[in-house]
């Protein structure tokens, strides 16, 4: 891995605790030489993860969020991150990938780009 795409929305509350957006960044850079970008245009609108923190309803969530994608220019995104990292890692805050947006973003970039393995790293 050569880069860490930070997906997030919200990347620099307390609640991110080191993976503060600043913190982060310096430590990937200085510790193990690995670049750090952040794009929101990859994460799901305020009122997309507000509607979801309340009803919980994935289906739903799914649904607006890849609506969101084909909205923005996410494909456009990927080819210029991927043109210039050879392997990178999209990072959220979801601990697993099953209901989480960077599935989603992973699924998206894999349906378009024929030469991208996606691999969902597990604790």
């Amino acid at each position: 891995m050569d880069a860490v795409i930070d997906i997030r929305l919200r990347n620099t509350s307390q609640l991110c605790g080191y993976a503060k957006r600043d913190d982060l960044a310096y430590l990937l850079r200085q510790g193990f030489g690995i670049a750090y970008e952040h794009h929101t245009d990859l994460a799901p609108t305020t009122e997309t993860l507000d509607a979801y923190r309340q009803d919980k309803d994935w289906v739903a969530y799914e649904k607006r969020f890849n609506q969101t994608l084909v909205e923005r220019p996410t494909e456009a995104i990927g080819r210029d991150i991927l043109s210039r990292h050879g392997a990178v890692c999209l990072l959220c805050s979801e601990p697993a990938p099953d209901q989480c947006h960077r599935r989603l973003v992973a699924e998206y970039w894999a349906d378009r780009f024929s030469d991208l393995a996606v691999v969902h790293l597990k604790g």
